[in-house]
């Protein structure tokens, strides 16, 4: 097992690979109570064409967030009750990219475990239990479609990634999800959770020697056999963004207009180390122009062009990322105007905010540093490859070495006015803004 230390914050990370592929990552922090665990997969909402075995599929979307509720239910239990009766609370999502299962508790870390990796690992599914959660999951997808905040990300989605899957809702669609059965899920949990296509990442009361003893029983008990890991095939259609649409509206029952700004990305990063440093450079930058004490902020405030509703940030994925800016607005056309003139001209802007940098990034850090009092969000922020297998910790270490410099790489890079699309929900019967 490989120990790395970390000195200035007084923890130590044990990292080690089961015989199976298994990636496990163990953080003790022995002055605390509880413990956190996820186990992750590398197969989002985007994985629905994938290589195996030298043989391309393509699978219904949706398939990635319906896997990840069935699994939770077995043929004489559900996992959850389970982790009840240990006391321990659990829970389970799915983004583009990575589906994650978790829990924490505060005694039974043992058995919590077992229950984690035995219900993930050892799928159950009927044609009478699929054929229920499609209704379930179907009514999400319609409460989806009812959510003003939800249809103006995934319609700003739709603009940036027209010809992508991207732009699909995570769970799907009634029609796609249709199209789901017992056979199917089986075949992609054979495919996506294999242990080699997945890490377990541990943090909080713990013994790094005892937790890897009781995860290799387990594993050992569950006997996998050796099988080709899947191939991820995911890439943008148009890899240069010449697809973006640069407008669009949906009228909805909302009593105010909201407003999204989409900025679509398209640097292919030469390492995970290079592209941690993009992001954090990224959301210095953005800070610098937007935050509530810039005076961009303040100014389209007193005109009235965005609210305290206001937000903005960079999201970046395996295979893609985007920054979005989002307000209520009374004013759509001036606020996307507004947004799309500041980044334009964000050059510019960042050197006039120079003298901001480093108390930018003090904070920034004094943010991070917060974090490693939580258990969940040292685990949570791990993202495996994307950033070369970075921690928090690392995190910390590149944050402070950012330089203003790097700022200005890092928007060049990104802003693009032809990668710009602007979104508006509005109140039905008023397309003219």
């Amino acid at each position: 097992m490989e120990k790395l230390d970390y000195p200035a914050y007084g923890r130590e990370l044990y990292k080690t690979t089961l015989a199976n592929g298994l990636k496990i990552n163990l953080l003790p922090m022995p002055d605390y109570h509880k413990t956190y665990a996820i186990l992750t997969t590398d197969f989002g909402s985007v994985d629905n064409t994938f290589v195996i075995d030298g043989q391309q599929q393509t699978v219904p979307n949706g398939v990635a967030h319906f896997l990840e509720h069935k699994l939770f239910e077995k043929a004489d239990h559900d996992a959850f009750d389970l982790f009840g009766a240990l006391g321990a609370d659990a829970n389970a999502f799915t983004s583009f990219t990575q589906t994650s299962y978790l829990f924490s508790t505060t005694a039974h870390l043992h058995e919590s475990l077992d229950v984690l990796l035995d219900f993930v690992f050892d799928p159950y599914f009927t044609e009478q239990t699929v054929d229920k959660e499609k209704g379930i999951i179907g009514q999400e997808i319609r409460m989806y479609a009812d959510s003003p905040d939800n249809r103006l990300y995934m319609g700003t989605l739709g603009n940036l990634y027209p010809e992508d899957p991207v732009k699909i809702d995570i769970a799907g669609s009634e029609d796609s999800i249709a199209k789901i059965t017992p056979e199917l899920l089986y075949q992609i949990h054979r495919t996506f959770y294999q242990p080699g296509n997945m890490n377990l990442f541990v943090v909080g009361n713990l013994e790094p020697g005892r937790v890897v003893e009781w995860v290799q029983a387990n594993q050992t008990l569950a006997n996998w056999p050796a099988a080709p890991l899947p191939v991820h095939t995911f890439a943008p259609v148009d890899p240069q963004a010449n697809d973006v649409v640069p407008f669009a509206t949906l009228e909805m029952p909302v009593a105010r207009p909201k407003a999204m700004i989409g900025l679509r990305g398209i640097s292919d990063f030469e390492s995970g180390q290079e592209r941690l440093r993009f992001v954090q450079a990224i959301g210095m930058a953005l800070e610098l122009l937007f935050d509530d004490t810039s005076e961009n902020y303040l100014r389209m405030y007193n005109e009235e062009v965005l609210d305290d509703s206001f937000g903005f940030g960079l999201e970046i994925e395996r295979g893609f990322h985007f920054a979005t800016f989002a307000s209520e607005t009374n004013r759509p056309e001036a606020f996307a105007d507004a947004i799309i003139d500041i980044l334009r001209r964000a050059p510019g802007e960042l050197d006039a905010a120079r003298d901001q940098f480093e108390a930018i990034k003090r904070g920034q850090v004094g943010r991070l540093v917060t974090c490693l009092d939580s258990p969940e969000q040292i685990a949570n922020r791990f993202s495996g490859h994307l950033f070369d297998q970075a921690t928090i910790f690392d995190e910390l270490a590149s944050l402070e070495s950012i330089t203003f410099a790097d700022l200005q790489n890092a928007v060049a890079q990104l802003i693009v006015p032809q990668r710009l699309s602007a979104f508006f929900v509005l109140p039905e019967g008023k397309q003219e803004v």
